[in-house]
């Protein structure tokens, strides 16, 4: 095995690692010590390490772990569902639009087109300040700016599936145009839209994060979360540098984390990249270049 082939499985190991742990510290909040909605005013900036707090206190001096755990269970169910909702809407969207074409592709397309003329976290903003507060509102929030990702790429595949020889022969067959675009085209679109929806995860990880560091979408006295805990802690920066930066460090490594998973899904999935990987390049041969006569 290589040195770039045995970095990149290392690389791949800590990522999963990174993201396993940080779905078992959110599954599990409940039972790990402190009350992330509890104060203690006598015990306010402690610094990590101190007795009974592992990451120290805030400036209400509430808990830094149990604030963090529970921001992680609720940045999770906020990226996991709205990456599934997502998908799935778009998906189908798209899976009709490429399959059927004509006036439907066309609407949709310049629908697609206009929506992805807006910047995403822009647009999600605009929908959370529309929609309100609330878990449920910043995932319908969310799945409103992500879905046209879903709709293009599949969109486009379906285009290059629906000529292709096993459709042609399942037409010719008689079957149905629905058992075809949901038996036949749907599973073989089911790889790309994996690996896009796990490289969204962290984009919308980092959007949730964004809409609570300015104080929008779920309300940070009812529910800890990283954003928020990035905006409380922006004020202490010089007497408590944890308060920012842990939180902050979480973030960078949680989309990292999946940004790697993500481009080694999809190198799994394309059998270019793999050749590409797997064969050396040639080196073209050299050729000496030609000495002038001497005089």
């Amino acid at each position: 095995m290589s040195v770039r082939r045995r970095s990149r499985s290392w690389f791949l190991g800590a990522a999963i690692t990174v993201i396993a742990t940080v779905l078992l510290v959110g599954v599990f909040a409940d039972l790990l010590p402190g009350d992330p909605a509890a104060q203690d005013l006598m015990a306010r900036l402690q610094p990590p390490g101190s007795p009974g707090h592992l990451l120290g206190t805030d400036a209400l001096g509430r808990d830094v772990l149990a604030r963090l755990a529970h921001g992680a269970r609720l940045s999770l169910t906020i990226g996991l569902a709205t990456v599934v909702i997502s998908a799935v809407v778009g998906a189908v969207i798209g899976l009709l639009s490429g399959y059927f074409g004509g006036w439907f592709d066309t609407v949709v397309m310049r629908i697609v087109d206009i929506w992805l003329a807006f910047p995403f976290l822009l647009l999600a903003i605009v929908l959370v300040a529309v929609f309100g507060s609330g878990v449920d509102k910043v995932i319908l929030a969310l799945v409103l700016s992500g879905w046209v990702v879903y709709t293009r790429l599949v969109r486009g595949e379906v285009l290059s599936l629906r000529e292709r020889e096993f459709v042609l022969s399942a037409r010719s067959l008689g079957t149905s145009r629905w058992a075809i675009m949901f038996k036949h085209l749907l599973p073989n679109l089911l790889p790309p839209v994996i690996v896009v929806a796990t490289l969204e995860l962290g984009v919308v990880i980092v959007t949730q994060a964004s809409l609570s560091f300015l104080g929008l979408g779920v309300d940070e006295a009812t529910q800890p979360t990283w954003g928020g805990m990035l905006a409380g802690g922006r004020a202490y920066l010089s007497i408590a540098w944890w308060l920012a930066t842990i939180p902050g460090v979480v973030i960078f490594l949680v989309v990292l984390s999946v940004n790697i998973i993500g481009d080694a899904l999809r190198e799994w999935s394309d059998p270019r990249l793999k050749v590409t990987l797997l064969v050396p390049a040639r080196r073209e041969p050299q050729v000496p270049e030609l000495q002038g006569e001497r005089g």
